[in-house]
């Protein structure tokens, strides 16, 4: 558990990055999607009730995008503390390239240092572990890792390892389409992302496996598993990239100002049950905030 006396007070939080910010995969049209970086600020701000809070991440951004529609506004708002998450969006690309992405990584991290912001981003975890289809891509994300990591090492970026632990990529941790975390995964990277900050009552529990395992799949069912997949979310996204399309044209932020962090229990998910082998998702309760309902991708 973190030191209580070694803790940073935080007053001003803020959110860049792309739908994994956002909350895609955490709620849905009807009430609002939730997120990381809500559930983060929900730690927050049961360790300091004043905290103040806007989320400017938008989905389906890329790195570039990100820095270009974000940075100025998150700096504005003078945040002393901000998570960058981006890089996911970009690996995806056939054009991927880590070092432009670590540039604007970069500018992100130093910009927000400079004004004197505590910043923290994480680390990806192997997706092939998470979509065997996705072996090609297998290096690029060390790739955007090790650019991750050396653009924070030079400005100070609080790091939260998620790709070093096996149960970030236990499937119950991700929504269906298997490029959103589920809402368990929003709050698993949270409690990371709170351990790295030093949160009051943090710890190390969000590494902890879930229980029971898995049953291992037969080769059988993982071929119709795979090939649902393709047809049901992995067509769709590519038909969307080759007609120069994303899930985040015309979209804003939910959460563009700062403001006063209102907590309210709503009855979409419970992050701390584990879903059934069946399921990635349950009904029951959870923390939410109040923001504008959008869509998931």
């Amino acid at each position: 558990m973190s030191d209580p006396h070694s803790a940073p007070v935080f007053a001003r939080y803020v959110a860049l990055g792309d739908s994994q910010s956002e909350g895609v995969g955490d709620g849905d049209d009807r009430t609002g999607v939730i997120g990381l970086a809500d559930r983060l600020a929900a730690s927050m701000a049961r360790a300091y009730p004043s905290l103040l809070y806007a989320n400017l991440a938008v989905r389906g951004k890329l790195a570039s995008q990100i820095r270009h529609d974000q940075l100025d506004a998150a700096v504005a708002l003078r945040p002393d503390v901000a998570t960058v998450i981006a890089g996911m969006n970009d690996l995806l690309r056939p054009d991927f390239d880590a070092d432009a992405v670590g540039r604007h990584l970069e500018a992100m991290f130093e910009a927000l240092t400079a004004h004197g912001a505590t910043v923290a981003t994480l680390t990806f975890p192997d997706i092939t572990r998470i979509t065997p289809l996705a072996r090609p891509i297998a290096a690029r994300t060390v790739a955007l890792n090790a650019v991750i990591r050396e653009a924070a090492a030079r400005h100070g970026v609080v790091v939260a390892e998620t790709c070093d632990h096996a149960v970030v990529t236990d499937p119950r941790l991700w929504s269906p389409d298997r490029l959103h975390a589920s809402p368990l995964g929003h709050q698993r990277i949270a409690d990371a992302l709170a351990q790295a900050l030093h949160l009051p009552g943090s710890d190390d529990s969000w590494t902890t496996p879930l229980s029971p395992p898995l049953p291992q799949q037969h080769p059988v069912a993982q071929v119709g598993t795979e090939s649902r997949w393709l047809a049901t979310f992995l067509g769709p996204w590519l038909l969307r990239r080759l007609t120069g399309r994303s899930s985040g044209d015309g979209r804003v932020a939910k959460r563009p100002e700062l403001a006063r962090f209102e907590e309210r229990t709503g009855s979409l998910y419970n992050a701390n049950t584990t879903p059934t082998a069946a399921a990635t998702s349950t009904n029951s309760t959870a923390t939410t905030t109040a923001a504008t309902p959008v869509g998931g991708e």
